[in-house]
């Protein structure tokens, strides 16, 4: 509907100025030159009227893309556990996302304090667990405060393998054990 009035209103300025472009200075007498300016009004207020029906759509369109935005923001905080791969501390690209938005969460709630819990699974001494545990957690940390939180927002603690999330000798059960999770202590 708002292309519609657009077009008729491209009509119609397209109009009046092939009407201006053909008529001469010497040919207009003033009742001419009144319906010509009579003519160019409306063109101009048609004109006008399909700009701003396409800039309401426009400011719509960026209400509504704005929403969009704060519910995957949104969807995109309520992940808070992230997986590893078997012996690593390297985040996987597929949790990046989400731990961006945590970061810009953090960025903008400088009150906001979270607890990030290293896991890992129940293969290797215990001792070894916590240190890869611990190693996850800085990882989440270091990317967190590289992408706006801050140091004293942050605090890392490692379980090791002391506290499963899936219990069972499994590559499905060791899988969901080696995670970080966040724990947010403020909000």
């Amino acid at each position: 509907m708002q292309k519609t009035a657009l077009y008729k209103a491209l009509g119609l300025a397209f109009s009046a100025m092939l009407v201006t472009a053909c008529a001469s200075n010497s040919d207009l007498d003033e009742g001419a030159g009144a319906a010509m300016t009579a003519t160019e009004q409306q063109a101009n207020e048609a004109g006008d009227s399909a700009t701003a029906g396409v800039e309401s759509a426009s400011l719509q369109g960026e209400s509504l893309a704005s929403d969009a935005n704060t519910a995957a923001q949104k969807a995109l905080l309520d992940i808070t556990t992230f997986y590893f791969a078997f012996d690593q501390s390297t985040i996987k690209s597929e949790s990046k996302a989400a731990l961006t938005a945590h970061a810009s969460y953090l960025a903008a709630n400088k009150g906001a304090r979270v607890v990030l819990e290293g896991h890992a699974d129940e293969r290797g001494t215990p001792e070894y667990n916590l240190a890869l545990g611990e190693r996850r957690a800085i990882a989440v940390r270091r990317f967190l405060m590289a992408n706006g939180a801050a140091d004293g927002q942050i605090k890392v603690v490692s379980y090791g393998e002391e506290r499963p999330a899936a219990t069972g000798h499994t590559d499905d059960s060791w899988a969901k054990n080696r995670r970080v999770e966040i724990k947010y202590q403020s909000r």
